[in-house]
């Protein structure tokens, strides 16, 4: 099934043929007019570079002024192979698809809405036949057995005709199409870009991302700034403005080696002064009950980090490089890497 994009937005055009599979465009003046082009030549010309094939209007109220019209259009540097004129179902309209026809142009008879109208642009050699059926719902009316009995009449007589399912209004009308059997669907670029939407293979590609960052990015690619340090011997007001400067909610402890033996943290903090009262901030780092942190090399994997996170459960790890501080990492670090936080 050809899949054609419908739209005169031409920020939206040039990114969806950027996918580089899409058959070609529809457009109408009535999205030309919504999205304020006068210049509906230059348009279409302009158009006519960028998509494979389109599909455009030739209006009049004789089939004669239809012919007059398709063929100043195609004046103005059309190619006969990658223009198709659409023409509104009437007697004048069948008249001058099989005039244009004749000469050579592709026509879609569009604006159809009954299969007797579908048969007369279908023997008249339409090269699309173009029921609505998002207005024809509109309406009340059994759209989807409407494209039925088009793609069967075309199978059934060998018509060369494809029935192109349009005024599309959602992501189920797109499989409507599919289901129906219907040779081409035009989509607006919005309802497009929801057809390879689904939860669970979201779900999914988060997982192998996951799960490829654990086992490949090493603990010191994720480091986004260096953790401050303080030793022993400085205090809890050093710890502060540490954690202050550097923007961190925790500080780690060092030794006179710079081993790390302790974390303390903002929550600490809070709950000295709670306790204490605002003179615990002159106390020393190392006078604290400190409990030695959990380390991993900045050299290992992430897996590594995570298993330890899980082992542990603790929410911060302080990387080292040889046994020295280097850094910190909590385990929101790894939730956004992988997007999920």
């Amino acid at each position: 099934m050809e899949l054609y994009l419908d739209s005169a937005d031409i920020k939206e055009i040039r990114e969806a043929f950027q996918l580089g599979f899409l058959a070609g465009l529809t457009t109408t003046p009535t999205f030309m007019h919504r999205h304020g082009i006068t210049d509906i030549d230059g348009m279409v010309v302009e158009l006519s570079r960028i998509v494979p094939i389109l599909q455009i209007e030739a209006l009049g109220s004789k089939a004669e002024e239809i012919v007059v019209e398709a063929k100043r259009q195609h004046a103005l540097g059309l190619d006969k192979k990658k223009t198709v004129f659409k023409i509104p179902i009437s007697l004048e309209g069948v008249k001058a698809c099989r005039m244009l026809k004749n000469e050579g142009f592709m026509v879609n008879i569009h604006l159809v809405y009954t299969l007797q109208q579908a048969y007369m642009a279908m023997a008249a050699g339409a090269d699309y036949v173009c029921p609505l059926v998002g207005r024809l719902q509109d309406q009340g009316q059994d759209a989807l057995w409407l494209i039925e009995q088009c793609v069967n009449a075309v199978n059934y007589y060998g018509y060369q005709t494809k029935i192109m399912f349009s005024s599309v209004r959602s992501v189920e009308h797109v499989r409507n199409a599919l289901n129906a059997g219907a040779h081409t669907v035009t989509v607006p670029w919005k309802i497009m870009k929801q057809l390879t939407e689904n939860y669970y293979t979201e779900l999914g590609t988060r997982e192998f991302f996951e799960h490829t960052n654990l086992m490949t990015k090493k603990v010191n690619e994720i480091i986004s700034t260096v953790n401050p340090v303080v030793t022993v011997d400085e205090s809890i007001h050093d710890c502060l403005v540490k954690m202050t400067v550097g923007g961190c909610g925790a500080v780690t402890i060092i030794n006179k080696d710079q081993e790390p033996i302790g974390i303390f943290t903002d929550g600490d903090l809070r709950r000295m002064v709670e306790k204490e009262g605002p003179e615990a901030i002159n106390r020393k780092a190392g006078d604290l009950n400190l409990k030695r942190p959990y380390t991993v090399e900045g050299s290992a994997l992430l897996y590594e980090a995570s298993a330890m996170f899980k082992e542990t459960q603790v929410d911060t790890l302080v990387v080292t490089e040889n046994g020295k501080v280097k850094g910190m990492i909590d385990i929101q670090d790894l939730l956004k890497m992988n997007g999920l936080s």
